[in-house]
């Protein structure tokens, strides 16, 4: 089995660490294809830079060839419709399979994310996956996603913390990492706080091979049909949909 993981923006040493979280959750024998776009933004936080994300993900899927799966690894799962548009095989985004996990695990769950701005976005995702009312609260660490790999910016400490504060101020069961760049942290912070803690990359990578053990892939009729064939033009005219 392949499994396409996609890291929407551009930091390479985000990849890697991506990859490394997907080939260590995977089952032997899946191969894991850990890529980025070559536009867009270095980290996702905000809705602008979510969007402009999106084509670079579109291009990456366009242009993968023969994968069974993609996991799409930041947490606004950006494009994760367009994506199913034209992709055969599952996509999931890492929100999406974190959260639904995490509503296994306990009545409760609360988000750590990254910067304030980026909470309404969680947010929003809880609404529409019907997972609002598991999500206790979502949580901002105030870290730019870049910090998570800086040296000295104390960001294992910071995170740490708030998991804590979720634990014993909103009476979360388990806890959602709520960025791809904390997906080294999930199995550490499970021990130092006795909660589940789930990081979306190694959830969405299960998910993937999971469906494809049994078969299934993205639904081609409805509402995810191939996009219609049509000219695009300008910047996008590298995008138009073929027949």
């Amino acid at each position: 089995m392949r499994i396409l993981v996609i890291n929407p923006n551009t930091t390479a040493a985000m990849t890697v660490k991506i990859g490394a979280a997907a080939r260590l959750a995977a089952s032997p024998g899946t191969e894991i294809v850990a890529v980025n776009p070559a536009m867009g933004p270095v980290s996702i936080e905000g809705h602008y830079d979510e969007a402009l994300s999106v084509p670079g993900v579109l291009h990456q899927i366009r242009a993968a060839g023969d994968v069974d799966g993609v996991v799409i690894a930041c947490f606004g799962d950006p494009g994760l419709d367009a994506a199913r548009e034209i992709a055969t095989g599952p996509v999931i985004g890492i929100a999406e399979a974190a959260m639904h996990a995490a509503s296994f695990l306990a009545t409760g769950f609360s988000v750590v994310t990254t910067l304030r701005r980026t909470c309404v976005i969680a947010e929003h995702l809880a609404e529409r996956y019907g997972m609002a009312r598991f999500c206790r609260k979502v949580r901002a660490s105030d870290l730019a996603v870049l910090e998570l790999d800086e040296p000295g910016s104390n960001a294992r400490a910071i995170l740490l913390d708030e998991c804590r504060r979720a634990v014993a101020e909103d009476g979360a069961g388990a806890i959602v990492l709520g960025c791809a760049g904390m997906a080294d942290l999930a199995a550490e912070f499970s021990a130092e706080l006795g909660v589940p803690v789930i990081d979306g990359v190694g959830m969405a990578v299960r998910l993937v091979e999971s469906l494809v053990s049994l078969g299934l892939g993205t639904a081609k009729h409805g509402d995810y049909a191939r996009p219609l064939p049509k000219p695009y033009h300008g910047l996008l005219s590298g995008f138009e949909p073929s027949a």
